[in-house]
């Protein structure tokens, strides 16, 4: 089984291979391959929860002891003032983020970004520790607050879309420590930098939750699309049949082709179809009578859910313009698989 678009650009595309073969010269130094079937890896939508937000940093959390105790909020009394420079400790405090056994794979510590967040890099004397930005990201600047007792540099590993900018930092001395800032074409990392003689990181990176959602946005639209652009599914070339006749009139809306899986009828109509008034669609009967049929609409294709032998496609009231549709005897070659 493999998957066919029913699309007129890929019957086209198709109907363009068929040149005939006293055209083709063939190269015989270069052997025939045959062709084969391939079946088509399907991307389906997911559900998509919740939207990442971002929330406040472990040591950033305030209590609620007021409000359990059943106390309102004017019973509570105001927190008493604190100094700047207090503020800004508890601040740097709050929003520092350190190493875990949990974080790292291998020798690679992987912090999860949040904006806003200093992440904590120990480094050594006499050893290199890698900070690893997201593939692709551009390096704009790095700016270091001590760049006399900390050595800081930069490279770039891979090539192409994949290529991934790295930030080398390595102290002189232990028991030192500096604060660093990137910024790159997509944010901006601050580091807070300590150098220890016990121990180094050898290596540091982070992992983008937002990054993810967005890109799981994103297939999703593409599957969507592709869904809506899409006819039908779990179609063979073999059972395909296109042994139906138009006859009646010929208005711009007229159809450009009709087939059937075994099925399901589908009729191609005008890729402008949208800019005209859809005509119905009706079922002649054993005795010629009309008869309305269940069939949907999508993209530009009439699909009917069980097989004919004629029907018609009506529009107006007093003078009606009517396109007959007849199934007609077995035919070969492109014939049968094109409708001619």
């Amino acid at each position: 089984m493999i998957r066919l678009l029913l699309t007129s650009s890929a019957l086209t595309l198709i109907a363009a291979c068929a040149t005939p073969a006293a055209q083709i010269m063939p190269d015989e130094t270069r052997p025939f391959i045959a062709a084969s079937q391939a079946e088509e890896i399907i991307e389906r939508p997911v559900e998509i929860v919740s939207v990442a937000e971002a929330l406040p940093l472990p040591g950033q959390l305030k209590p609620v002891s007021g409000a359990l105790a059943g106390q309102t909020e004017k019973d509570q009394e105001p927190a008493p003032p604190i100094a700047p420079e207090a503020a800004i400790e508890q601040g740097r405090k709050s929003a520092l983020i350190e190493p875990s056994v949990d974080g790292y794979v291998n020798a690679i510590q992987i912090y999860p970004f949040t904006e806003g967040a200093l992440y904590r890099l120990y480094a050594s004397p006499g050893q290199v520790s890698d900070i690893a930005l997201q593939s692709g990201e551009q390096l704009v600047s790095v700016s270091a607050g001590d760049t006399v007792r900390w050595v800081v540099g930069d490279t770039v590993s891979g090539a192409g879309p994949t290529a991934r900018a790295h930030v080398l930092v390595k102290p002189i001395s232990a028991g030192i420590h500096t604060n660093l800032m990137i910024a790159t074409d997509r944010r901006v990392y601050h580091l807070e930098l300590e150098s220890t003689g016990d121990g180094y990181m050898a290596a540091l990176s982070w992992r983008y939750p937002q990054d993810d959602l967005m890109d799981r946005m994103a297939r999703n639209e593409r599957a969507l699309s592709r869904e809506d652009s899409t006819v039908g599914t779990g179609v063979t070339l073999e059972g395909m049949d296109f042994n139906y006749a138009l006859s009646g009139d010929r208005p711009d809306w007229a159809p450009l082709r009709v087939f059937d899986d075994g099925r399901q009828v589908f009729i191609q109509m005008p890729d402008d179809i949208a800019t005209h008034d859809l005509p119905p669609l009706f079922v002649l009967g054993e005795r010629g009578k009309a008869e309305l049929v269940n069939y949907r609409v999508k993209s530009n294709y009439y699909i009917v859910d069980r097989l004919f032998r004629a029907a018609e496609l009506r529009l107006g009231e007093k003078k009606q313009t009517v396109v007959r549709i007849t199934k007609t005897g077995k035919r070969s070659g492109f014939a049968a698989l094109f409708g001619g």
